[in-house]
């Protein structure tokens, strides 16, 4: 059966467009007055956006205690202190201002405060959380989806793992999206978040069922994507751009292309995880490398699948021209399509594929062996 049972659940209150942040503090203030306010490295601060963010939580007459530093790659190390931060001042809500690494942050910051419980146990399911703080979300990056999911990924030096965990307390109580917060976002992580979005469609695409229906939203989704991606790197200011890309990404990873499916695959997803965390590659940048040498070894395994995308996508009749157009995409918008793109010598090759092997990285619907994550290594040294 092409339709598989499913059940759909998604209750973040999604506010989306240009100044729906004159709304936040009333949002706020609706879970709590002690807010944790978690952001990143200061971009916030130099364009502008922190200040209103703060201003609007200080109009609804709430008590800010601030959490910065989240890394692009985020650590369990900036979870735990600012989980101890967020129980010595008893914090009653969570606004995270940032892109998908200071949120997803902010989510096992929440369930860790709230538990009591180590935010890596939580992670590794060593432990059950049955609460968590209210989390309000204020996007400054078109990406990861994580404003409107339950999933949340850290990675830990110290054990060599970066681990995705969804639980349905990961969903934010609201989520603020003006795509005018992110018309600062640098060409390259624009383009990363681009591929990151177009990454997540075809992750649930190539996962277990094959409904027709939300397979053309799914090629809708990166269509939209491809169509307005190159014309936004043009103009990176064009805030009507950037609520397209902004809207895409949302819409490739809020549950609503896994309906009628059981599962995504996200065996690439895997792979790119090691990645970053062996070389702090950005997220996106790993997705473009890894899909192409992912495509490349499942061409004959599961090629109608791949003839169906590529029909739909770019009028392509054949599995081979499917992947040359994947390909020429990533490569004009800049997105690298093999690890010499980024600097990443054939001297790695065994490093690498220790890395995978160690951590077992795998597909849930295409489960990926010792010699397929050799190949697959292989491939990404390939055009």
């Amino acid at each position: 059966m092409a339709i598989e049972n499913f059940t759909a659940y998604n209750p973040v209150r999604l506010h989306f467009g240009e100044g729906v942040t004159g709304g936040l503090g009333k949002s706020a203030a609706k879970y709590g007055k002690k807010v944790l306010l978690v952001f990143g490295k200061g971009s916030v601060k130099k364009y502008g956006y922190y200040d209103r963010v703060v201003e609007q939580l200080k109009m609804a007459g709430l008590e800010i205690v601030e959490y910065s530093g989240i890394k692009p790659n985020p650590v369990i190390e900036d979870v735990r202190m600012a989980t101890g931060l967020g129980q010595r001042e008893n914090i009653e809500v969570i606004v995270a201002l940032g892109g998908g690494s200071v949120i997803d942050s902010a989510k096992i910051i929440a369930l860790a405060i709230a538990s009591g419980y180590d935010g890596w146990d939580i992670i590794k399911h060593k432990v059950k959380p049955e609460k968590t703080i209210p989390l309000i979300c204020v996007l400054t990056l078109a990406a990861t989806g994580t404003e409107m999911n339950a999933g949340a990924v850290v990675q830990n030096h110290d054990t060599g793992e970066k681990i995705g965990f969804v639980h349905e307390l990961n969903f934010p109580k609201e989520s603020f999206l003006d795509p005018s917060f992110t018309v600062t976002v640098p060409k390259n992580h624009t383009t990363y978040g681009i591929t990151d979005l177009i990454a997540h469609a075809l992750e649930v695409y190539f996962g277990e069922g094959e409904p027709p229906v939300i397979d053309q939203i799914t090629f809708d989704i990166i269509k939209d994507a491809m169509r307005w991606g190159p014309e936004l790197l043009d103009n990176p200011e064009n805030v009507e751009l950037r609520a397209n890309i902004m809207l895409d990404a949302t819409l490739a990873l809020n549950g609503l292309t896994r309906y009628g499916k059981k599962n995504g695959d996200w065996g690439v997803h895997a792979i790119g995880h090691e990645l970053s965390l062996l070389y702090d590659m950005p997220h996106g940048a790993s997705l473009s490398i890894v899909y192409m040498a992912w495509l490349k070894l499942h061409k004959d395994r599961i090629s109608e699948r791949i003839k169906k995308l590529g029909k739909n996508l770019f009028g392509a009749d054949s599995v081979e021209g499917t992947l040359d157009a994947i390909r020429l995409f990533f490569q004009s918008i800049n997105s690298p399509v093999t690890l010499q793109d980024e600097g990443i010598g054939e001297d790695q090759k065994e490093i690498i594929i220790r890395q995978l092997n160690k951590n077992s990285a795998s597909g849930m619907h295409h489960a990926l062996t010792d010699d397929d994550r050799r190949k697959i290594v292989a491939l990404m040294y390939s055009h």
